[in-house]
């Protein structure tokens, strides 16, 4: 092997590893996350990506107020229960969903739909399998990445920036 193609082999090697590093999820600006608890014997998953406010208004801005939001970035947010559950009161099955929110300035519309697909996109109302509407409000602390929490009570907490939202999985 020449020196020719040493160099050629080398920055093909170099190339590779840098394709496969944009690759690893981990490394996107809002990387992939996991919620996950078991609340009285039934496991709720929650898989979505964390964005992070780096300085820019979030509420009504980012994130347009009375519209569908993907409720994260990157790929649609799934929610995903072991068995049949309740969420807020009203029944929903056993399954992966996803999981859309439609936030305002006082409350947020909690969306559990069929359609699993990149982003908000390509959301179709009548995929929805349950709507249920929760109050907003300010969090205890600021979140620079959007986080979502599941307690072993099944509060799922959805916090980001300066604002929280709250429903209850059972």
């Amino acid at each position: 092997m020449n020196a020719k193609q040493l160099l050629f082999s080398l920055v093909c090697l170099l190339a590779s590893f840098a394709v496969t590093a944009q690759d690893d999820p981990s490394k996107r600006p809002s990387p992939p996350a996991q919620a996950k608890a078991t609340v009285g014997g039934k496991t709720i998953t929650i898989n979505y990506s964390q964005p992070a406010v780096k300085g820019r208004e979030v509420w009504g801005k980012l994130v347009p107020y009375d519209k569908v939001w993907r409720t994260g970035a990157n790929e649609t947010t799934t929610i995903e229960f072991s068995d049949d559950v309740t969420l807020e009161g009203k029944p929903v099955a056993k399954g992966r969903y996803a999981l859309f929110t439609i936030p305002t300035e006082k409350d947020w519309t909690i969306i559990i739909n069929k359609g699993i697909k990149w982003g908000a996109f390509t959301y179709k109302q009548d995929e929805d399998v349950l709507r249920v509407n929760v109050p907003s409000k300010k969090s205890a602390q600021f979140a620079e990445r959007m986080t979502i929490g599941v307690s072993p009570q099944g509060v799922v907490s959805i916090s980001w920036a300066d604002k929280q939202a709250d429903f209850t999985v059972k």
